[in-house]
């Protein structure tokens, strides 16, 4: 086998994700070969469809696919891809940032604003009350009545909703997860 190093060359802006992303130089190298077999038909980029036969199983699998791709997009490279699975990398504890640096992608208000945006469906910075909805019962599915979704749903705003306009602003979002372990949360530990 090759050293990584000679191996990473064939990984498209390897230097950059590394230093953007955090991942390491085997994980990056594992992400790009995850990449090539999602990629059945060796275009260099994947589709909504190719991504989603990974996330079946996710009661949001489908939001999550959809954060891949920019509004009108159709096709994710392998750039942008690691760019998108780096909000679900481990935060590193002892990992420091001068002020020069870009906020990492797994930073927790990064991953807050990852999940943000999979709730504020309309892109308008706030979640409404029919958006909680929607997620609730995609999460959920029929393990609750509509009812019960409705309560769940109305008794987040009510507690998150500091400022009484009946949706939840990023800021509300943020606050209503302070004691929320996020990086458990939103970790996927697929890389070890």
């Amino acid at each position: 086998m090759g050293s990584s190093s000679s191996s990473r060359s064939s990984v498209p802006n390897a230097q950059q994700l590394l230093q953007e992303t955090g991942f390491s130089a085997a994980h990056l190298l594992r992400l790009h070969e995850r990449f090539k077999l999602l990629d059945k038909d060796n275009r260099g980029h994947l589709r909504s469809e190719d991504l989603q036969v990974e996330l079946s199983e996710n009661p949001i699998g489908d939001r999550i696919v959809e954060a891949f791709f920019q509004p009108g997009q159709e096709t994710v490279d392998f750039p942008s891809f690691v760019r998108v699975l780096a909000h679900f990398r481990p935060t590193e504890k002892s990992r420091s940032r001068d002020g020069a640096q870009p906020e990492p992608a797994n930073s927790r208000n990064r991953k807050l604003k990852f999940a943000f945006r999979l709730c504020d469906r309309d892109r308008d910075g706030k979640i409404s009350r029919a958006e909680l909805l929607q997620v609730l019962r995609e999460m959920l599915g029929l393990q609750v009545t509509e009812e019960q979704l409705q309560s769940i749903a109305e008794r987040a705003i009510q507690e998150a909703d500091l400022d009484k306009d009946d949706a939840i602003s990023f800021d509300e979002f943020r606050k209503s997860l302070e004691k929320v372990n996020i990086d458990h949360k939103m970790s996927i530990r697929f890389l070890e």
